[in-house]
């Protein structure tokens, strides 16, 4: 099998196959890699919950809270402290096993977006657009440096992605 044809020679469905010519696959590998490294982040972060299990978490938290100079009369410092106080064994095996399954959704769609595959392209792009309305509105309640890069990296992997397909669409 050599480029786009298959064993006879016939072209490849497009529903399987690559999603371009190649002329957008650098920018397409970035976004993987992207999604790649969300991945391992919240796979190590999942094992950081695992570590918590048969320990005093809210411990940890107030620990946490110290040790980073935050003062515990605050909002968020308060909101974590109180959530802190109500984590259970079981709930953070639950936490921990949907930190997996998220990783694994991020490693489909690396590993199809590396392999420059049509599904691939079309799940980057729901998968990012169903959280521009919710970042957008974030940035509605109270505007911060990190809202707004969360919001433009978003957009510019569901924008990237957009243009791949379109000028795929485009070619026929």
């Amino acid at each position: 099998m050599t480029g786009a044809h298959g064993k006879k020679g016939k072209k490849r469905s497009h529903a399987g196959g690559r999603g371009h010519d190649g002329r957008y696959a650098a920018g397409v590998r970035v976004v993987a890699m992207f999604e790649a490294a969300k991945g391992v982040i919240v796979i190590v972060a999942g094992f950081g919950l695992l570590a918590l299990i048969h320990r005093n978490v809210q411990a940890v938290a107030e620990e946490i809270v110290h040790v980073l100079h935050f003062n515990p009369a605050k909002h968020y410092p308060q909101v974590f402290l109180d959530a802190a106080a109500n984590v259970t064994d079981a709930r953070l095996w639950v936490l921990a096993l949907t930190a997996l399954a998220y990783a694994i959704v991020r490693f489909f769609e690396a590993y199809g977006l590396w392999r420059q595959r049509v599904w691939a392209e079309w799940f980057g792009i729901l998968s990012g657009s169903i959280y521009l309305p919710v970042e957008m509105y974030e940035l509605t309640v109270s505007v911060s440096a990190v809202k707004m890069c969360i919001l433009l990296v978003n957009l510019l992997v569901v924008g990237w992605l957009s243009w791949v397909r379109w000028q795929a669409r485009a070619r026929g």
